[in-house]
């Protein structure tokens, strides 16, 4: 399906071209002065699913502080590493923005502890992957278009958010019974502005569980000067600016430079040896595109080691992440077992008490949920002394 918007900057033969995708699974006509993956970005930007990560957090709960990371934030601060990695090595820009965007709209309520708790509810009907929830968002459960249900997304899209970590050998349900349906091969890997997203993503979460950690007091400054490419960052923006106490702000600045750099230059050097001529040339490769060197993936584990002992296992965090699971468990627990309770728009869709059906749909709704909404929900089901009305 071309389409003849021009693309600001020449791309490599590599790169998924802008203006041609292998269609919709609903055929619509291209155009309106935008590329499919445009498109495909404003969509996603203007869903149900995208507002609500506005109020979905990380790792501190939403009350905690109005300057802690929600998933909102991250996916902006991902979008903004893929962007500029996809440009300066000549890929298909729009593409990674929408998939940096939508990558996190499969995430329940609580950050990864609402997952765990869900995953573990769910354990007996497939359990819960919040990739696979992403795939489902924008295909099934966003109700905006009279057409069809979802977004519609390009099939280049839809395989990025599929595959964004790697081939999937063991895929949930949905995600197969999906992907057999528009071909999204899950055996191989994605095109290169899919594997570039994923890695910006840890690029982002990485250096803003840094800061988080930093300003909440959980560590210091000075603790992360035995970590190698975080000392490295301190030191160049001591010399650069001495006695400031901007020296957190500039620190996490240098460290997102050098983890961007160090992506660029192995992926940079991983294209040039493998010369693929095409977008599907990279997805025949068997092996990613996308990475860091030796030495930056052992800096970025060094890290990620650290922010597990000091900040995901502090006592404040473990307290929250306690409160959350709960919270999720009763929650499933007690509209799995009363689907009556339900918004009476959800209850059509359920089966009996505990079934499978049931479950899942419960599921849906639960992963839908903000944290504020989740708090609200269980109080107006638990607490005798609240109003039910939502």
């Amino acid at each position: 399906m071309p389409d003849s918007a021009p693309y600001p900057y020449p791309l490599a033969p590599y790169a998924v071209p802008p203006g041609r995708t292998r269609g919709r699974l609903v055929a619509e006509p291209e155009g309106e002065g935008r590329g499919p993956f445009q498109r495909d970005r404003d969509r996603i930007v203007h869903s149900t699913a995208f507002r609500r990560l506005k109020h979905k957090t990380q790792v501190f709960v939403v009350h905690e502080g109005d300057h802690y990371r929600t998933r909102l934030t991250h996916s902006l601060e991902v979008a903004q590493i893929a962007r500029s990695g996809a440009r300066r090595l000549a890929l298909n820009e729009d593409l990674a923005e929408a998939l940096a965007l939508a990558h996190d709209l499969g995430h329940p309520p609580f950050g990864h502890a609402g997952e765990e708790a869900l995953n573990a509810a769910m354990a007996e009907f497939g359990g819960f992957d919040h990739n696979a929830q992403a795939l489902k968002v924008v295909t099934l459960l966003e109700r905006r278009y009279a057409a069809f249900d979802g977004l519609n997304l390009a099939w280049e899209t839809l395989e990025g958010l599929a595959k964004h970590n790697g081939p999937v050998t063991d895929p949930p349900p949905y995600v197969a019974e999906f992907a057999a349906r528009f071909d999204l091969d899950l055996a191989g890997h994605a095109s290169a502005e899919a594997q570039l997203a994923s890695l910006a993503d840890d690029i982002a979460y990485t250096n803003h569980d840094l800061d988080d950690g930093l300003r909440a007091g959980l560590f210091s400054l000075d603790e992360l000067r035995g970590l190698a490419m975080v000392g490295e960052a301190i030191a160049e923006a001591e010399a650069a600016w001495p006695g400031s106490d901007r020296l957190q702000h500039e620190t996490i600045r240098r460290l997102i430079n050098r983890m961007v750099g160090d992506l660029i230059g192995e992926t940079a050097r991983r294209l040039d040896a493998a010369a693929p001529a095409s977008a599907d040339a990279i997805r025949r490769l068997g092996a990613p595109v996308a990475a860091f060197s030796e030495a930056g993936d052992r800096a970025r584990r060094e890290i990620k080691a650290f922010l597990f002992a000091r900040m995901y296992r502090h006592f404040r965090v473990n307290r929250m992440t306690s409160k959350a699971k709960r919270v999720v468990r009763e929650l499933f627990a007690g509209l799995h077992a009363e689907p009556n309770c339900l918004p009476t728009e959800w209850q059509e869709g359920a089966g009996e008490p505990g079934d499978a059906r049931t479950a899942a749909l419960v599921c849906d709704y639960i992963a839908g949920m903000t944290d504020r909404f989740a708090l609200d929900e269980h109080r107006r089901l638990f607490d005798l002394s609240a109003t039910t009305t939502a």
